[in-house]
């Protein structure tokens, strides 16, 4: 499903399909479109990896090369071992460091595991079939949450109350989005193994850390 579809998808879910009075704009629902890949990916991002090579006697390295970067799952390093040796990292903005006693030699591969945003566009899209409904819902709900908010307090056709219609209808489509996010999230994935040592702090018994 390209962008195009998608959003005539969108459109038939709102009842926005008269193109002579469209409700809302090709653009705004391509706006719409986009908040909820982004949303998508962060909680199920493209599974991708990248080798970076090491500058000797260093365990820095840069990782401004893994273009729509989610997050960092693994690191292998030295690579080619069996089974893989998956090492602790630290990340401090555009630098990853390898936890290490091994100092890096010049020019070493360092496979990273990453999760990078997914693109929907006119031409290509990285969704999943099975995601590509969860994409349609919350855009549905970003656009008439939005829609609400814009119309109320003014006069239109349907009446005093078609904005609190729009706005109940939209806010069930995000709570419905929000749900399938967290269902599907790689963070609620249970592993059949370990493969490597997450560099995130445990769990503190003390300290909200926020959802």
């Amino acid at each position: 499903m390209n962008l195009a579809e998608m959003r005539a998808r969108v459109r038939q879910d709102l009842h926005d399909e008269d193109a002579n009075n469209y409700r809302w704009t090709d653009e705004e629902l391509n706006r719409h479109i986009e908040h909820a890949v982004r949303e998508l990916s962060i909680a199920v991002p493209i599974e991708t990896k990248a080798a970076l090579y090491t500058t000797a006697g260093s365990r820095d390295l840069s990782i401004s090369s893994l273009s729509d970067l989610v997050a960092i799952e693994a690191v292998e390093y030295p690579t080619g071992q069996y089974p893989p040796q998956y090492i602790r990292f630290s990340l401090w903005g555009d630098t990853l460091t390898l936890l290490t006693d091994r100092t890096p030699g010049e020019g070493e591969e360092v496979d990273i595991y990453y999760g990078k945003l997914h693109t929907l566009d006119e031409a290509t899209s990285t969704l999943p079939s099975p995601l590509e409904d969860v994409v349609a819902v919350g855009a549905e709900g970003y656009a008439a949450v939005e829609w609400a908010s814009f119309a109320t307090n003014r006069v239109n056709l349907g009446g005093s109350s078609t904005w609190k219609s729009y706005l109940t209808w939209g806010q069930d489509r995000l709570a419905s989005f929000l749900r399938a996010l967290a269902r599907h999230s790689r963070k609620n994935r249970v592993r059949a193994r370990r493969l490597y040592r997450a560099y995130e702090p445990g769990a503190s018994q003390t300290t909200d850390w926020g959802p």
